[in-house]
């Protein structure tokens, strides 16, 4: 399992950097389209990415475990949809402060954060991550302690005296 984990992360990079690359020339092209359009190819590249990395990070034994996390969806979801907005709609609170640069189809930095936490933050809100698959030796190992545990009987005590009214409480019955 430790070298399927290792490929795993080794294509988890080769995926990462290829999508930085493809990412560049979708970034150049969406600087030639202006207004808001190229605006929203830039988020939406940027959020993939997030998504991209949710994925390269989360490779791991078992099966993953889906969850919502409402947590997850007030503290990384919302504000950072609110941030994107913000950036995009000139009425919204701090519009001045988060859009970039005027006539820049470029997100500023912090757009740019926040899409990329929207991105990660989405998945990560209902696939909470992976529960252990125990491998099978590992499996019979505990199975085999658990019956020679039942097998071991504790003489004198309370064990004998609970042992002894079982068996009186089976002849009564006969």
């Amino acid at each position: 399992m430790k070298n399927r984990n290792k490929i795993n992360l080794v294509f988890s990079s080769f995926l990462v950097i290829g999508y930085v690359i493809c990412a560049y020339f979708f970034s150049t092209l969406a600087n030639q389209v202006s207004g808001v359009g190229g605006s929203l190819i830039q988020i939406a590249l940027l959020i993939v990415f997030g998504l991209l990395l949710f994925y390269a990070t989360r490779v791991g034994e078992g099966r993953q475990v889906r969850r919502f996390s409402l947590a997850v969806l007030l503290l990384i979801d919302i504000p950072a949809l609110l941030i994107i907005i913000a950036g995009l709609v000139n009425g919204f609170p701090f519009h001045s402060a988060i859009a970039s640069a005027q006539g820049v189809t470029a997100p500023s930095i912090i757009m740019t954060l926040a899409c990329i936490a929207l991105g990660y933050g989405i998945p990560y809100t209902f696939v909470s991550g992976y529960e252990i698959a125990e491998d099978e030796e590992e499996a019979e190992a505990v199975e085999e302690e658990a019956q020679e545990d039942k097998k071991e009987f504790v003489e004198g005590g309370i064990a004998e005296e609970l042992n002894e009214t079982a068996e009186d409480e089976e002849k009564v019955e006969e």
